[in-house]
C-alpha cells in the first residue's frame, strides 16, 4: 500500500476485510519497462478500462498455474498443505522445547482477522511443548507494530509470527529482527526475504480470476456485467480486478460500470439499484470482495427482478443467502484457516524440519456443488468458513456459534 494506506485500511476495516500486502515476488506494480500482455489487449469496448499498474504478468501466470497444481500435504488440513513447495533447511534453528511463541498482529479490526485470532490461539492450545504465547495487536498503526515487534525481542522468544499491517513501512522492523530469532511472517508480506518463511494463499489473481471467468461461463454472450470494487490503490484489491479484466477482455461480455463501494452495504445496494433502472436489466455482478455481496442481491428482489449470476465471499450471510434464495453463484476465498499455519510452521522450525521458503497454501472456491459443506448452520453472519477451525477445541462456541 501506498500514501493512503492508512486511509485505505482504515475504510477496509469497516467493510470487513482483510487487506493482504503480497511479498516483493507477487501483487507489485509492474515495471514501466516492456508492456504485459494484459496492457496489450486493452479494449474500450469491452468496458474494462486500463490495465492496473499494479499487473505484474510474471505473477499473474504463476498463480494461474497455481490454481490448477495439487498440493502436498495431509488430506484435509489444506492449512498444513503447500503448493510446488520449494523446501529449505532450518536446522540451524533447532532447539529444544520448551517453547515460547510471539506474534506481532497488525489488527484484530474485521470480521476476517477476528475469525483468524481465534483460531490460531485455539490451534497453540493444541501443543503441550509451546509453553508461554505472547501477543500484541498494533491495532492498525505501523508506528505501533513497529514498537511492538522491538519489545517482543526483548521477550525471551524462540520464534516471531507478523502479519504486518503494510509492507514497506514494517520492512526495516522485520529485517532487524531476523538476526535475532527466527521470523515466521504471514496474510501480508514484507520487501525482504530474511523471514524463514512467508505463509499465503495463492493471491488476488486467482480469486478475481475464478469470479469472472464464472461470470463467463454463465452470462450469455452480449451479457452485461457490473463490476464492484471496494478501493482504488490497494495491492490485493487492484489484483483481483486486473484479473478479472483479463477475462473479460477475452469474452464476449460487456463491463457496463466499474464502482467503488467503500464496502458499505447501504452505497453497494444503491449503486446496484441505479444501474437496475439505467439498464433495465444487468446479466451479472462481480466484487474484488464478498462483504456486500447480499446487499447487491438484495437489490435486485427489492426491483422485482430475478438474481443474476454473482460472486461473493465465504461469509456465512452470502452463503445462506445463495442456498436460500438458489442463487447462480460463486464464492472465491482468502481462507482463514492460514491463522494456523504460522504456529505449525514455527514448531517445526524450532524443531529443524524443512519448511517451504514460500508457503502457498490452496485457495479453494465455494461453488454450488460444495456449498452444503461450508454452510454452517447456528454460526454468526460474518464467520468465515474457511477457517478450518471445526476441529479445534471450543468449536462452535468460541467462534460465536450454538452448539
Amino acid at each position: 500500500m501506498r500514501s493512503t494506506s492508512r486511509q485505505l485500511l482504515a475504510a477496509a476495516a469497516l467493510a470487513g476485510l482483510v487487506l493482504p500486502v503480497a511479498a516483493c515476488t507477487s501483487d507489485k506494480p509492474a515495471p514501466s519497462a516492456a508492456p504485459s500482455a494484459a496492457k496489450v489487449a486493452d479494449s474500450d469496448d469491452k468496458g474494462t478500462g486500463a490495465q492496473s499498474k499494479f499487473f505484474v504478468q510474471g505473477d499473474y501466470d504463476a498463480q494461474m498455474a497455481m490454481r490448477r497444481a495439487q498440493p502436498t500435504g495431509p488430506a484435509g488440513k489444506p492449512w498444513e498443505q503447500s503448493i510446488d513447495p520449494q523446501l529449505i533447511d532450518t536446522a540451524k534453528y533447532k532447539k529444544a522445547g520448551p517453547y515460547h511463541l510471539c506474534f506481532s498482529n497488525a489488527a484484530v479490526n474485521n470480521p476476517w482477522r477476528q475469525v483468524g485470532w481465534k483460531s490460531m490461539q485455539a490451534e497453540v492450545a493444541l501443543h503441550k511443548e509451546i509453553t508461554s504465547f505472547t501477543a500484541l495487536d498494533a491495532e492498525g498503526k505501523d508506528d505501533k507494530q513497529i514498537s511492538d515487534i522491538a519489545e517482543l525481542q526483548t521477550k525471551g522468544c524462540d520464534a516471531l509470527i507478523v502479519s504486518p499491517n503494510t509492507t514497506a513501512t514494517l520492512t526495516p522492523a522485520i529485517s532487524g529482527a531476523c538476526p535475532k530469532v527466527p521470523v515466521i511472517v504471514f496474510d501480508r508480506g514484507v520487501q525482504t526475504d530474511c523471514p524463514v518463511t512467508f505463509i499465503k494463499p495463492i493471491g488476488g489473481y486467482a480469486f478475481g480470476a475464478e469470479a469472472a471467468e464464472f461470470l463467463v461461463s454463465k452470462v450469455p454472450a452480449g451479457g452485461k456485467i457490473l463490476a464492484l470494487r471496494i478501493l482504488p490503490g490497494v495491492d490485493v484489491l487492484e489484483t483481483r480486478w486486473s484479473a478479472a479484466k483479463v477475462a473479460f477482455d477475452k469474452s464476449d461480455l460487456k463491463v457496463v460500470g466499474v464502482e467503488f463501494t467503500d464496502g458499505d452495504a447501504a452505497k453497494t445496494k444503491s449503486i446496484v439499484s441505479d444501474y437496475i433502472q439505467r439498464y433495465g436489466k444487468i446479466d451479472g455482478v462481480w466484487m474484488d470482495a464478498g462483504a456486500t455481496a447480499v446487499a447487491a442481491v438484495e437489490a435486485f428482489e427489492d426491483a422485482g427482478q430475478p438474481v443474476p449470476p454473482i460472486n461473493g465471499e465465504d461469509q456465512e450471510d452470502f452463503l445462506k443467502k445463495w442456498s436460500e434464495a438458489k442463487l447462480t453463484a460463486i464464492a472465491p476465498t482468502y481462507p482463514t484457516y492460514q491463522w494456523r499455519t504460522p504456529v505449525i510452521a514455527a514448531l517445526r522450525i524450532l524443531k529443524g524440519e524443512q519448511v517451504p521458503k514460500v508457503w502457498n497454501l490452496p485457495q479453494p472456491a465455494i461453488t454450488q456443488d460444495n456449498l452444503a459443506t461450508y454452510l454452517k448452520p447456528g454460526m454468526p453472519p460474518l464467520h468465515y468458513a474457511l477457517c478450518g477451525c471445526e476441529d479445534l477445541p471450543g468449536y462452535p462456541q468460541k467462534w460465536g456459534g450454538t452448539s
